[in-house]
């Protein structure tokens, strides 16, 4: 991850992943830490895909269960269940919980959907794998932005 971060030889790594049933990238620059789920400390009065804090090395980080933020059923968690923290970059302490971490994917040897639907409807670009698999890019310093992720309170 660290050679990936640094460009070296990365041609345009991301890292994939699974959230509810869609396959997500997300460029190096913008991922932390991926951590197995150890605890995560309900917040009252809190948006239900708030999951809470949990600790990463010292630091406190909120966990947002991101398909149900976008209005699919909440994640269960399981063994292969990962918490993907923001790069320190953003300067934004959150982290998104994953169904599964799917390693890293070069955009160069997948294809960007056609004009008419390579963006999906929050504009983030959309690419197809060599086994025929959708992906959509995520951007966390967009994410950030949104006022609805933001107001994680009732």
């Amino acid at each position: 991850m660290q050679a990936a971060r640094s460009g070296v030889a990365t041609h345009q790594n991301h890292l994939g992943f699974l959230i509810g049933q869609t396959r997500w990238l997300l460029d190096l620059q913008e991922a932390g830490e991926i951590v197995a789920i150890d605890r995560i400390t309900k917040v009252p009065l809190a948006q239900d895909w708030y999951l809470g804090l949990t600790n990463i090395r010292g630091s406190l980080i909120s966990v947002v269960d991101f398909a149900r933020f976008q209005g699919e059923p909440l994640t269960s968690i399981d063994k292969d269940s990962r918490i993907v923290a923001f790069s320190s970059r953003l300067q934004f302490n959150s982290a998104l919980l994953v169904k599964r971490v799917l390693g890293l994917r070069n955009l160069e040897q997948m294809q960007l959907q056609t004009p008419s639907d390579e963006l999906s409807d929050d504009g983030s670009k959309r690419y197809l794998d060599s086994d025929g698999q959708l992906w959509t890019e995520l951007k966390l310093a967009q994410l950030i932005q949104d006022p609805r992720f933001l107001q994680v309170g009732l």
